[in-house]
């Protein structure tokens, strides 16, 4: 018979119950509290699944001098990997972790205990309860089907999810894999969940109702023939991107990506628009999150990096939000007016996800993409 060791057990207790004290007081704290603890930390690392931190660092060093922030663009797939694998090893590197894909982030981060949820007090009362909770949501995020505006000055080129998958479109269609990042994946999934819609749309566009022809239903059934359609995979949005936006094309293709990147077209040289009247809908939106790890080795300077992350009390966020907040990204705060330029989030016609709906046969869907390629 194994004998506890209880005094050791009532050690680790009261280690545990003072890290959950000390936790509750700095989520009681303001910045101005939390700054001079975070100094004394002196550091933070953020994992971030954009590579827009490195604007954030920038803005955080200059806001509060003798505190390094850290940021790390990472995939949030490798996030998820990186993150339980580092728990298993029993280490922390992250104090903060901003995420998508969060059917995923909600079973098997903050249910393990991997991540904790923060909300800071300053900004509590001015983002709904649906963006507090579980985790909380800084801003929403798209994936959607995008065309070139240069070349379509009248609108999108189709009015249908089921045009791509006819002849006209076969190998001009461009997606990231959807087995290299969760984000596409949800939303394929979600075309799934949305097949009364995905019939329906079927209908509208061909005149007759859809034959499944083995398929379980009109979302597998358009995933099937959009597979078969010679569907193009990459390895990045970025080339998503280039591909279908790059100027001075005369047939380009189009593709999922994120509305928001039409924020590089000058940079870059492209012409990305949302098709949003496209029917069902163009894609989904879905929460970008902030949290914490469960046990941050800078815990003030965590909290204070979410805060800094969350906006300040200029009229746009200032600094912190400056990076997201422009068309494409709809920021969760009821107090930052939308982006002007961007569709209006009521006229935006993208499906929202349910995270705890999308987990269900998220793993199944996987699966018959895996069959697909």
């Amino acid at each position: 018979m194994k004998v506890l060791n209880t005094t050791r057990l009532g050690a680790i207790g009261i280690l545990m119950s003072t890290a959950a004290m000390a936790g509750g007081h700095l989520n009681e704290m303001g910045p101005e509290e939390l700054l001079p603890l975070a100094q004394d930390e002196g550091t933070v690392t953020v994992y971030s699944f954009t590579s827009r931190i490195g604007r954030v660092e920038t803005a955080f060093e200059e806001a509060y001098p003798g505190i390094d922030l850290q940021g790390f663009d990472i995939s949030s797939t490798e996030q998820i990997a990186r993150l339980k694998a580092e728990a298993q090893a029993g280490v922390t590197n992250a104090d903060v972790i901003y995420i998508s894909d969060t059917p995923v982030v909600l079973t098997e981060l903050l249910q393990t205990g991997i991540i904790a949820p923060y909300v800071p007090r300053r900004v509590a009362d001015r983002v709904p309860d649906q963006y507090k909770s579980p985790l909380l949501a800084q801003r929403l995020s798209t994936k959607v089907l995008m065309y070139n505006e240069e070349a379509n000055p009248d609108g999108a080129p189709v009015d249908s999810l089921w045009e791509l998958t006819t002849d006209e479109w076969r190998g001009r269609v461009v997606m990231v894999d959807p087995l290299q990042r969760g984000d596409y994946l949800d939303l394929m999934t979600e075309i799934v969940l949305r097949s009364d819609e995905m019939a329906a749309a079927y209908e509208a566009q061909f005149g007759s109702a859809i034959d499944l022809g083995g398929a379980a239903n009109a979302g597998e059934k358009f995933i099937g023939d959009l597979f078969a359609n010679d569907l193009i995979l990459v390895g990045s949005t970025d080339e998503v991107n280039a591909a279908v936006g790059a100027l001075g094309q005369d047939n380009p293709p189009v593709g999922f990506t994120s509305y928001s990147d039409r924020r590089d077209n000058e940079e870059e040289g492209w012409a990305l628009q949302v098709a949003n009247a496209v029917e069902p809908a163009p894609g989904i939106i879905f929460p970008a999150v902030l949290a914490l790890a469960s046990e941050p080795d800078n815990p003030a300077a965590a909290r204070l990096a979410i805060d800094f992350l969350m906006g300040d009390e200029s009229d746009v966020g200032g600094p912190g939000l400056a990076p997201f907040y422009v068309a494409g990204d709809y920021v969760t705060r009821t107090d930052i007016p939308p982006h002007p330029d961007a569709v209006p989030l009521d006229d935006f016609t993208a499906w929202r996800i349910t995270p705890a709906e999308t987990a269900t046969i998220r793993a199944e869907i996987g699966d018959l993409i895996l069959t697909l390629q």
